[in-house]
């Protein structure tokens, strides 16, 4: 049975139409974590900052994994996506994809060096939508909607990574990752 392209589903990504106004969410790319009746969250995943993880957690083993801004809703929060699939209390959100789970047994594994930086991402805050938002913002064509790889995800190259996933979605969406983002400059 194939896949209806438009349908969020947890574990598949959000990347913003072209140009969406929302400063918030312009070529934004979102991992869903979790879709349901009550509502939608997820992470945005191409918002690198110069935040270091030890500004944000205390006693934290010297790690080099990147900080991204994850959303507007409660930004002082740290979460993290990983690929361990053996840290405790982690949820797999897409294949070879996991969030959260224990800060002590993340520290366990890097300590061990069971993992690397290039497994981890953290992320400052979420995007979340109340029951039906999303739906309706689908309905406006707000979003893309695009199947997950774990090397979407984790990918170092966050300034281009909305338009690599549309270059990967086929011809239509092809052209789409060519629009400027101000038209008006074009």
């Amino acid at each position: 049975m194939k896949k209806d392209p438009r349908k969020v589903n947890k574990g598949r990504l959000l990347l913003a139409e072209p140009f969406m106004g929302d400063p918030n969410f312009k070529r934004a790319v979102i991992l869903i974590c979790e879709h349901n009746s009550q509502g939608s969250f997820g992470f945005i995943i191409n918002r690198f900052t110069d935040i270091k993880l030890k500004e944000l957690v205390e006693d934290f083993p010297e790690f080099d994994a990147p900080v991204l801004l994850g959303g507007p809703v409660q930004p002082n929060t740290v979460q993290f996506l990983h690929k361990a699939a053996d840290i405790e209390n982690s949820v797999e959100v897409a294949k070879g994809v996991y969030w959260g789970g224990s800060f002590d047994s993340l520290k366990e594994h890097i300590m061990l060096n069971k993992i690397d930086d290039s497994d981890v991402l953290f992320v400052a805050g979420y995007c979340g939508w109340t029951e039906g938002q999303l739906e309706e913002e689908m309905k406006s064509e707000s979003w893309i909607v695009a199947d997950s790889k774990p090397e979407f995800i984790f990918s170092k190259d966050y300034d281009d990574l909305w338009t690599d996933i549309l270059k990967t979605m086929g011809s239509k969406y092809k052209l789409i990752s060519t629009f400027p983002i101000d038209p008006s400059l074009n």
